[in-house]
């Protein structure tokens, strides 16, 4: 497993090293309706209106880069990602980071219970969340944007996490992390983070 993780891992970042290449206005119109697909279930603008769907506006280009990679390899399992991952070229990746990290990302909605929030805030200061995802949970290079993404997606992902049945990049902080969190403690940190403002 960890062989077959690191040869993948290997190949991501050969593949991230590449960089992406400066876009011409007719590669962009390409580009846009290659991501049109994903809007069907990551929504209109790459903000999902679908229950455990995440969305993909303004997350960071690597992180998007990342996760396409790992559903490509089968490292990532989803039944809709895989089948369209492994159809896209090493360039598609690059276009689709870059296009999804330009768009602007979900707003938080009012938040229906603050009491809520303030105990996932201290869940989010207690697990240090700050210190990958950055102050205002807006991520960085390959770590994901966790600020107004979809609550249930949250607690989906942080238990796919504590359950080993997702891996995250690098030391895989995020299995570590999930693995002892409390089900009431993903609960309000992941309404805390929809919520973040």
């Amino acid at each position: 497993m960890r062989r077959k993780f690191t040869s993948h891992a290997i190949g991501a970042i050969a593949l991230l090293t590449l960089g992406a290449l400066p876009v011409s206005a007719a590669d962009d119109s390409a580009i846009k309706e290659k991501a049109s697909v994903c809007a069907g279930c990551h929504g209109e603008n790459g903000i999902s209106q679908t229950e455990n769907i995440p969305s993909l506006a303004g997350q960071p280009d690597q992180f998007i880069q990342w996760q396409l990679v790992f559903f490509r390899a089968g490292s990532r399992k989803n039944d809709q990602m895989q089948p369209i991952a492994e159809e896209i070229t090493n360039e598609d990746i690059r276009n689709f980071g870059a296009y999804f990290s330009q768009m602007t990302p979900a707003k938080a909605a009012h938040d229906n219970d603050p009491d809520l929030s303030k105990k996932g805030a201290q869940v989010a200061v207690g697990l240090r969340c700050a210190s990958c995802h950055t102050d205002s949970f807006a991520g960085t290079k390959a770590v994901a944007r966790l600020a107004g993404q979809r609550e249930e997606y949250l607690v989906k992902a942080l238990h796919d996490y504590k359950a080993g049945a997702r891996v995250g990049g690098g030391v895989a902080a995020m299995a570590d992390v999930a693995y002892h969190m409390s089900d009431e403690e993903i609960t309000a940190v992941s309404h805390y983070l929809a919520n973040f403002k």
